[in-house]
């Protein structure tokens, strides 16, 4: 039985203690009404009476909860070893027989001109999901460890095992083991809603545990970890050494993984991110069944629908995700989807946006073969494509060359273009971008110098006659702006840039 579920705690002091607290805030108020005379009262709320039934807030009191699920909190410590300590500099171009070669050599970068290697010490918070001694915690945690130990809540310190890690959702699974069943939770089986209680147990500054709570802020956020960044917002506050920690709902059960925080300072400002339990725990059975977690993968790079967009599209709304570049030879090039293309369906269930896409493939996992519906030319297709694994995380570098050659502006947009192929390193399709005045159009859409310009309104463009035409018939037909197809650092994307005198 998970010690969520196990009625252990006395009951009784918690109402009483509150029913002081109440009277002393009371006796206060009284103190200061007679110090200062009555207010008039302003209702924070309308006359008309609210529809339906309200529940009452909340407990009196967290602590039988709390009693009951602290036993599986654990307290996580890991040492690594750091290459590249702070402050190490280079060794000088200094001769043996100058005098402060020795003390360059004692104090630089060490015997043998290499940086000495440092041991570093971190913490952070995880939680027990089985009696046998698996721990759920986050990657980050974990990464870097040569040596991973878990004090538990009795006092005692066990080694642990990383048994698998994925970086993509933060979440790392390890294993712990004292030859007898360990005190363990549940994971919540109901999604909680925005304003339910919320209760954050964890390490925080290594303290050691420590219980705060709040309410669930917001469902859904994307803090840009990540390209499947789902995070319940909560107001709990959680620290530097929460990372890992289980957030429960006021039942006990972990509705999530707390993760990372906005903060100015460092500090907890009422802002604090949580993994989502049922994102969680299917990363966690993956790990254990295989130490990763595989997931599909169709091999496009996507952006969301802007109004610009579709508007430079024709398109109704910005419901889908819009394909800027296949990759060579991934299912999505091979099933035939093209650049322009707008994912609207996976499986008959719609997309809203990009990130919604790359989620539902991504849950789908390799080998499952889907109906893919997508918008091209204003008619709605279907193709069936069978999903690839998504492959590891690859960085794409822009060559930077070349980027003094000039050319005549755009006018009205801000931006001075060249053809690619004048330009060294640039390619040989396109529109270079050699200048652009940062408070102009085109820059404040998003495009940069260094950016290839492939296509306007879906045709190619290779002078600056190609894109002043796509500009000037764009403008004919009164739309308020033209869709092109770029090329840059990050790779291919589309960028809707206005039209001067066009419609709206």
């Amino acid at each position: 039985m998970p010690i969520a579920n196990n009625p252990r705690a006395r009951a009784g002091a918690a109402p009483r203690r509150a029913s002081r607290l109440a009277l002393m805030g009371a006796a206060a108020a009284f103190a200061l009404s007679a110090a200062i005379g009555p207010a008039p009262l302003t209702p924070a709320y309308a006359e008309a009476p609210l529809s339906g039934s309200v529940t009452a807030a909340g407990p009196a009191s967290f602590a039988d909860v709390v009693e009951r699920v602290k036993p599986a909190v654990v307290a996580i410590k890991v040492k690594a070893v750091d290459d590249q300590q702070d402050g190490i500099f280079e060794m000088p171009d200094v001769s043996p027989d100058d005098p402060m070669y020795r003390f360059f050599k004692r104090f630089g970068e060490g015997q043998g001109g290499r940086p000495q290697k440092h041991m570093t010490m971190s913490q952070g918070s995880g939680f027990i999901v089985s009696p046998d001694g698996y721990v759920v915690t986050n990657n980050h945690v974990v990464e870097h460890a040569s040596e991973v130990d878990v004090a538990l809540d009795d006092g005692r310190t066990l080694p642990a095992k990383v048994v698998g890690k994925d970086k993509r959702t933060d979440l790392a699974l390890l294993k712990i083991s004292d030859g007898a069943k360990l005190p363990y939770v549940d994971w919540g089986s109901t999604a909680p809603r925005v304003g339910d209680w919320v209760i954050a147990v964890g390490n925080p500054f290594g303290l050691g545990g420590s219980v705060t709570a709040g309410i669930v802020s917001a469902r859904g956020r994307d803090i840009g970890a990540g390209p499947y960044d789902d995070f319940l917002q909560i107001d709990a506050p959680v620290n530097r050494g929460n990372s890992g920690g289980p957030a429960f709902d006021s039942r006990g059960n972990v509705i999530g993984v707390n993760t990372a925080i906005y903060s100015p300072s460092g500090g907890s400002i009422g802002i604090g991110f949580a993994i989502p339990a049922e994102v969680a725990k299917d990363v966690v059975a993956a790990l254990k069944e295989k130490g990763s977690v595989s997931r599909g993968w169709i091999g496009v790079k996507i952006q969301n629908v802007t109004p610009e967009i579709a508007d430079s599209m024709g398109l109704k709304t910005t419901k889908g995700a819009l394909i800027a570049q296949p990759q060579r030879g991934a299912p999505a090039e091979e099933a035939g989807l093209k650049s322009g293309d707008v994912i609207v369906a996976v499986n008959g269930d719609k997309i809203d946006t990009s990130r919604d896409l790359a989620r539902r493939i991504a849950a789908l996992g390799p080998g499952k073969t889907v109906d893919i519906t997508f918008l091209r030319s204003g008619a709605e297709k279907t193709v069936k494509l069978k999903l690839g694994v998504l492959p590891d995380e690859r960085e794409v570098r822009a060559d930077e060359e070349g980027f003094s050659e000039r050319g005549p502006e755009l006018s009205g947009l801000g931006l001075e273009v060249a053809p690619a192929a004048e330009v060294r390193g640039a390619g040989r399709e396109g529109l270079f971008v050699t200048d652009i005045d940062p408070s102009g159009a085109a820059a404040q859409k998003g495009l940069r110098r260094g950016d290839v310009i492939i296509e306007a309104a879906g045709q190619p463009v290779s002078s600056r006659g190609d894109l002043a035409s796509a500009l000037e018939a764009a403008r004919k037909e009164g739309r308020r702006s033209v869709l092109l197809r770029v090329k840059s650092a990050d790779g291919a994307k589309f960028i809707a840039v206005p039209v001067k005198g066009g419609a709206g």
